[in-house]
């Protein structure tokens, strides 16, 4: 399996930094404060990236209830932006091991892309299995996750970011699983649980 390296500098890249940027709700007040100093927040991003010193803020929690209750995280506006610089690079190599029938937020697809493929789908084929993964986000265990990024990226600074990123998100309710190799006390004593919108693109 082909592992890629040297990401790093096209992630703090200043023009990739600005791209980011630009994916945000852009008439929130946070984004309006951040986007008033602009150059001087990406250079500042873009400095504490190159030093290392970068260091993710507390996420916003907050609960949706429409059919169930689901636990909402949001990470501040600035940290959203190094996700989307970050993501800008690393996506690309992931999409190449995607179906095609994946639809979650991958760039051109979607709902109503993935509700036409179903309705090819229903006519053609006898049954139809609807199905759910109970707890999923919060049942994501932090160090497959590391070890999934593992398996295609092997850029040591990538690697600090994205740990970086997994190791600051919030905690979740706890979920008790069990995988391949785990002992009795395995799932208390590691970290599950993402709800950013970062790891969407990486366990769907």
């Amino acid at each position: 399996m082909k592992r890629y390296g040297n990401l790093y500098p096209q992630i703090i890249e200043f023009e990739n930094i600005y791209l980011a940027a630009q994916k945000g709700k852009r008439f929130r007040d946070n984004v309006l404060q951040f986007n008033y100093n602009l150059g001087t927040e990406i250079l500042k991003i873009q400095q504490e990236l190159r030093d290392k010193t970068y260091q993710p803020g507390s996420y916003r929690t907050f609960h949706l209830r429409d059919i169930k209750s689901r636990l909402i995280s949001a990470a501040p506006y600035r940290d959203r932006v190094v996700h989307h610089a970050l993501c800008n690079i690393i996506i690309p190599i992931f999409e190449r091991t995607f179906i095609s029938d994946t639809y979650a937020n991958r760039e051109g697809y979607g709902t109503h892309k993935a509700l036409r493929r179903f309705t090819v789908f229903a006519r053609s084929s006898r049954y139809v299995l609807q199905c759910d993964i109970k707890k999923y986000f919060p049942s994501i265990d932090h160090e497959i996750l590391k070890q999934t990024m593992r398996r295609k990226i092997k850029c040591k600074n990538t690697l600090w970011l994205i740990d970086l990123i997994i190791d600051n998100s919030n905690e979740q309710e706890e979920v008790i699983n069990y995988f391949p190799g785990d002992d009795l006390l395995t799932p208390i004593q590691r970290r599950h649980g993402f709800l950013s919108d970062f790891v969407w693109h990486f366990t769907l």
